[in-house]
């Protein structure tokens, strides 16, 4: 175990160790008395001595001690009772921290450096051996720590924390690595130097392990151009998964601001009760992280969540044998996977159960472990009894089987007295009669019985091939899937079962099942409806697959537009995107109207989840994630063609459209096989197969035209030489003129190719890979925005060159998001649509402007600014939603700024901006109330400032001046004006707009101020009096020492970086959305 470091003295203590191992800075030393040899007499002495004393006094047979050469202090830090485990913590510093200590200068640093590191691997130990939420007083003093170090608000939760090093340079610092919801902090305080580290989780670029000659194993962050390594976590794997999972949450909300509400230990910032326990968002974190590759794996629901998981074995009718593997069980369905999950898995929705669950406990001679079975009867869709043997390798395992059972017999019960819950055939609803019941590929090509051509007589055979798998494995929801299974699908599916198929493997049956009727119900509520989204689809209904006769009739084309609008009617966020019209197309030919909806909703919002919108970030991930494995395979391509981006930007329509839009139709529907099976695994392999098999052609050609020539051909070429389909239906081939000097390449040859020599693909590798590639993807996404809008502001002239503007949008967009961490309803949040441009998706509430123009505006004197950013608020927010947009907020501070930027203006627009700022730019007067609160604004503006004094009298010297004008001019109106009744109706509405504006004022209740009492000329407490713009604007440039503290030049980069320094303080106000309405 590892030791709290103390000195110790060696002067005697040779003669009671025997050192075993040592190098430059540790000595591994063995008691004499144990181990080999016995150490005669003294080994002797030494070993009676430690017989005799208690256990307390007891020493450890082995230890480790530190020391540096130019010492001769040594440090005790680690001991052990077996030679393995002490061997365990020699080769554990050898690997972590002999290296590492080879960059330091001094012994001092050396000794500090292993001091530090490893009091928090004691720490770290400490921590993990405790039941996790038995001692929340460890996580509270951390939680005080992290609140203490970095302040942040206390709405911002604390996940988790370890102890690692982190390097700033060339040189680790040995501190503690802090994880929460939208940050990653580090602190590290030795020998008085302090190094403090924060980072947003979106702000990442890259986040991957990697290794070097120093560091045998770390973390490595990019953020902002620079690199961040942590290493020595004495849970590596552990801290990674864990940053992995909160940096993909997070980076979800750059383009999905209904991210924030889907996982509530994360994003609901009131859910404080079990803040001081570890547990809470951590396991939060791993139940959905868990419960999302369990819907992926089973192709279950989204509405379905992992509750249980335990080993078992499954006894297999058709090999008649125990198959060891882990049973999963969630709200409706219980599901089986063997230990490598290839060998076979199953899904038992529970709503199939058909009678309930009996218990038969064996004991088996051969083994010590009773087993519990588990008796399932599935109704029609297996003929045979699953049998389950949990095992959990203890006397609970009988407790562990009745708990499932429990759990089972529950759901069985609740579908047993709702009858109307279960769906036992799939569209046992009525459907509305303008929904077509048949698909399209047996209305316009039934199959001719009598026919008995070659590929007719296949076809039959493929059939049989699969009736009798259907006979052994089963048939429906709860087939076995198996190795055998997937060798079917590769050798291409019968035309008659396709759509079944289809809809088994997608998971869709489960969704239609689940969903009696609510297809019908989108058509009805959809029919009609006029949007963006139909607009797009009618423009697009008679470009997918135009050759087919099923879409040169209204038929077919009527029923693609229903699917497409009720998709559009669902899904809003996706709408319709190009290219889901042609796959709803092939769709549509072997499935069902209903069911091709739902292959549908599989497809967009699992199978291929961010694919079809705006942004295709799906689609681009997974083209980082083809480029990966390019590298990875074909070694001989990649030198030759450094520039992958060329296979990215060629292979969008194949991962867009699997492959639909670049083969025949009768051979891309195999491709479609072999995704609803292995989901994007099959598009990736059969892409590097396609690559391979041109690999000499791809290597001889000299530009990016040719390669694309070369790759259209090979398609043009690719053929179905089993397809039973005729000649009218098979789609043309582009390049057929030009076919008969290119090979033929038969699909299911392509196919099995790209199966065996790229079957080797896991989908867990394939996962990890779109985690880490989605992080560079989004960020370079989100850059190009940036560049678009600086580009945008610039031609239309905002007085900030690119440089500032690109500063100023990031500080920006760091309020937007801060606006929406901490706050559940911020008005950032309530009023987004994405489908808005780039340059309004970014937007601040008033408290999250206030704090950003505070910072930004060019008199930093000023200590309450409440006042001056709630009225230049108003004034740029011209919709009156409560929101600015960046293009707003940029033209108000250039305003303020001109004078740094436009030195050749006539006069001061600051000035008149301030002033404009309190009229909202509609009133044409200043009334009383606004004109004090215009003057306590400036005294404010001006505090602080080394000529305050100066600044102070010339204001009271404005408003006496403003005073005496209105006093004279009231007193000239009273000689002149004609009486009470003749007033003009504009002015007493002016007046009546005047005073109600300035009763809405938060702070028109206060009316005093110290400075206008001084010169404040005669008394006009009881009348009514009001200022021009023109005459405030007048009286102050009169007066030199304001127009020159407007004129004063601003650094405005200066400003920047102050503003990018500025410490994240934000107290979440729940009342902060809603007291703007209030104002207006």
């Amino acid at each position: 175990m590892w030791l709290k470091p103390e000195e110790i003295l060696l002067k005697n203590a040779f003669k009671l160790w025997v050192t075993e191992k040592d190098n430059e800075y540790f000595v591994l030393q063995r008691r004499r008395g144990y181990g080999e040899g016995g150490g005669g007499l003294t080994g002797l002495l030494v070993g009676t001595l430690d017989t005799v004393l208690d256990s307390t006094s007891k020493v450890a047979p082995y230890r480790i001690l530190h020391h540096t050469p130019d010492s001769q202090v040594y440090w005790s830090i680690a001991c052990g009772v077996t030679k393995e485990e002490i061997f365990q913590h020699w080769d554990w510093l050898q690997q972590n921290i002999m290296r590492t200590l080879s960059v330091f200068d001094s012994s001092e640093d050396i000794t500090s450096f292993v001091q530090g590191k490893i009091r928090g691997l004691i720490a770290e130990e400490g921590k993990t051996s405790l039941v996790l939420e038995d001692d929340p007083e460890k996580f509270r003093e951390a939680l005080l720590r992290f609140e203490k170090w970095f302040e942040l608000p206390p709405e911002e939760k604390l996940v988790t924390y370890y102890s690692c090093s982190y390097w700033k340079g060339k040189v680790p610092c040995q501190g503690w690595l802090y994880l929460s919801t939208n940050f990653l902090c580090f602190y590290s305080y030795l020998l008085g130097a302090e190094v403090k580290l924060v980072i947003s989780w979106d702000e990442m670029w890259r986040l991957e392990k990697t290794s070097n000659v120093i560091l045998t194993e770390s973390i490595h962050v990019l953020a902002h151009g620079e690199d961040h390594y942590f290493s020595m976590l004495l849970h590596l794997n552990e801290t990674f998964v864990i940053m992995e999972q909160l940096a993909d949450y997070s980076i979800k909300r750059l383009f999905d601001k209904e991210a924030f509400q889907r996982v509530p230990a994360l994003s609901d910032p009131l859910q404080i009760t079990k803040r001081y326990c570890r547990s809470a968002a951590q396991h939060s974190l791993e139940a959905h992280a868990k419960s999302e590759q369990f819907r992926t794996f089973f192709r279950l629901p989204k509405e379905e969540n992992l509750l249980e998981v335990h080993e078992s074995f499954l006894w297999v009718p058709f090999s008649h044998f125990n198959t060891l593997g882990k049973i999963c069980l969630s709200e409706n369905y219980l599901c089986f996977a063997s230990q490598d999950g290839s060998q076979c898995h199953i899904i038992i929705p529970m709503r199939e159960v058909k009678c309930g669950i009996s218990a038969s406990p064996q004991h088996s001679a051969s083994s010590e472990v009773s087993r519990s079975k588990c008796r399932f009867t599935l109704y029609s869709s297996l003929l045979f009894s699953l049998w389950f043997t949990v095992v959990s390798g203890n006397e609970n395992d009988i407790c562990v089987c009745q708990a499932i059972r429990g759990e089972c017999q529950s759901l069985i019960n609740h579908f047993e007295d709702n009858p109307e819950d279960v769906t036992l055939m799939v569209g046992q609803k009525d459907s509305s009669k303008a929904v077509s019941t048949e698909a399209l590929m047996t209305v316009f090509h039934p199959q001719d019985v009598e026919n008995l051509d070659p590929k007719m007589l296949k076809e039959k055979m493929k059939e049989q091939s699969w009736n009798i798998h259907f006979s052994e494995y089963g048939r429906g929801t709860s087939m076995f899937f198996t190795r055998k299974t997937r060798d079917l699908i590769v050798r291409g599916v019968p035309e008659a079962l396709r759509g079944e198929l289809w809809m088994l493997f997608s998971g869709a049956v489960n969704d239609m099942a689940t969903h009696p009727g609510y297809y019908t119900e989108l058509v009805e509520q959809s029919l009609g409806t006029s949007t963006l989204a139909t607009d797009e689809i009618e423009r697009d209904l008679h470009r997918s697959l135009p050759e087919h006769p099923a879409f040169q009739s209204d038929t077919g084309i009527s029923a693609l537009r229903r699917v497409l609008t009720a998709y559009a009617y669902r899904n809003p966020k996706i709408g319709y995107c190009q290219a889901m019209n042609i796959l709803t197309s092939v769709l549509l030919l072997y499935a069902k109207e209903e069911e091709a909806f739902w292959l549908l909703v599989a497809v967009c919002e699992r199978m291929l989840p961010d694919y079809f919108n705006r942004r295709i970030i799906g689609a681009l991930v997974d083209q980082a994630v083809f480029e990966d494995l390019i590298r990875e395979n074909l070694p001989q391509l990649v030198e030759h063609m450094t520039d992958l981006s060329f296979f990215s930007s060629v292979s969008l329509s194949w991962f867009l459209t699997l492959f639909i839009s670049v083969l025949p139709i009768e051979s891309a529907v195999n491709v479609v096989d072999c995704f609803f099976y292995d989901g994007i695994k099959a598009i990736l392999q059969l892409g590097l197969a396609v690559l391979d098999y041109n690999m000499d052609a791809l290597i001889s050609c000299h530009d990016d035209a040719e390669a694309v020539t070369i790759l259209n051909k090979f398609f043009d070429s690719v053929t179905n030489k089993d397809s039973p389909l005729p000649p009218t239906v098979q789609q043309a081939s582009v390049g057929n003129n030009d076919k008969a000097s290119h090979i033929n390449v038969d699909i299911s040859e392509l196919i099995r190719e790209a199966y065996e020599k790229y079957g080797n693909i896991r989908s867990e590798e394939v996962g990890s890979s779109r985690k880490r590639n989605k992080l560079y993807v989004i960020q370079t996404l989100e850059d190009t925005t940036k560049q678009n809008v600086v580009s945008e502001l610039i031609v239309i002239n905002v007085r900030f060159n690119a440089s500032q503007l690109d500063e100023l949008y990031n500080l920006f967009k760091r309020q937007h998001f801060l606006s929406c961490y901490w706050t559940m309803k911020s008005p950032a949040l309530l009023h987004h649509d994405p489908s808005l441009a780039y340059l309004e998706q970014y937007q601040l509430g008033f408290q999250q402007f206030s704090v950003l123009f505070s910072l930004l505006e060019p008199w930093a004197f000023c200590t309450t600014k409440s006042t001056l950013s709630l009225w230049v608020f108003r004034l740029i927010d011209e919709n009156q939603d409560g929101l600015v947009n960046f293009k707003e907020f940029c033209c108000a501070l250039g305003t303020f700024l001109c004078s740094l930027l436009s030195p050749n203006a006539a006069f001061n627009l600051s000035i008149s901006t301030v002033i404009t700022s309190f009229l909202l730019g509609k009133l044409f007067l200043l009334s009383q109330t606004q004109f004090i609160q215009f003057s306590k604004t400036l005294y404010n503006i001006f505090h602080g400032d080394p000529e305050e004094e100066l600044l102070y009298r010339a204001v009271a010297h404005v408003t006496s001046l403003l005073l005496r004008m209105e006093e004279v001019g009231r007193r000239l109106q009273e000689a002149s004006s004609p009486p009470e009744s003749a007033k003009p109706a504009s002015t007493t509405a002016a007046e009546e707009s005047s005073t109600e504006e300035a009763s809405t004022t938060p702070e028109s209740s206060d009316t005093s101020s110290s400075h206008n009492s001084q010169d404040a000329g005669p008394d006009l407490s009881e009348t009514e009096w009001s200022f021009s713009f023109e005459q405030v604007l007048a009286s102050l440039l009169n007066e030199p020492a304001i127009v020159s503290f407007f004129e004063r030049p601003v650094d405005i980069q200066a400003k920047v970086g102050q503003a990018r320094c500025f410490k994240v303080k934000f107290t979440v106000n729940s009342s902060t959305s809603c007291d703007l309405s209030v104002f207006w």
